[in-house]
């Protein structure tokens, strides 16, 4: 059986009573905040602004209208203000060391193929290993650290295997391949000859 209280603000909804009016039975009513006797007065009111508030078309266009909203499907995690605050604004460096060692020690090969010179992929890996040994003294607290060290000296060779394979990609990818005398492609030969020619 429905509330009469709530039928009647829900009839005074459809009435679309216009701002000055709302004012002028408020002054009529005495200045400050309503006062509601019950709970049920205080929804009804509240149902009434709020279809008022429709009937103005204050609810039309709004940022994100018609599109579902996120993190319904997930689990019931307390801090995902916090995950979700981290992927919005890409923050990084900001996990336990255990966890972000384990990061790096995923990405390595790749941030290694980045560097250019064999002495940067050597310093990289020996300030990687002496942070892992530092983090397993668990001076910061945190979860274990099981991130293994990098054999520098494995690390590095399988780095030049893959910059000999991407440089061998790369020239057979432009249509030029080593000569079969003495090993170097055409166009670095003529690049020899004509520094060799000028003098330099």
């Amino acid at each position: 059986m429905s509330e009469p209280r709530a039928d009647a603000a829900r009839y005074r909804a459809e009435q679309d009573m216009s701002e000055e009016e709302l004012g002028a039975e408020g002054e009529r009513a005495g200045a400050g905040s309503p006062q509601w006797a019950t709970q049920e007065q205080r929804w009804a009111a509240v149902e009434t602004a709020i279809q008022l508030a429709i009937r103005r078309g204050e609810f039309d266009d709004l940022p994100g209208a018609g599109k579902p909203l996120e993190g319904l499907d997930g689990s019931s995690d307390p801090n995902w203000w916090i995950r979700r605050k981290i992927e919005n604004e890409g923050l990084s460096g900001i996990a336990p060391p255990a966890i972000q060692l384990r990061n790096e020690h995923r990405a390595m090969d790749a941030t290694l193929d980045e560097l250019s010179r064999e002495s940067d992929v050597r310093a990289h890996l020996d300030d990687f290993n002496s942070r892992v040994r530092h983090a397993r003294l668990q001076l910061e607290g945190g979860p274990p650290v099981v991130t293994p060290t990098h054999d520098v000296d494995a690390d590095v060779s399988a780095w030049r295997e893959r910059r000999a394979q991407r440089s061998v990609g790369a020239v057979e990818a432009r249509g030029t391949r080593p000569d079969s005398g003495d090993g170097t492609t055409p166009a670095a030969r003529s690049g020899w000859w004509r520094r060799f020619t000028r003098g330099r």
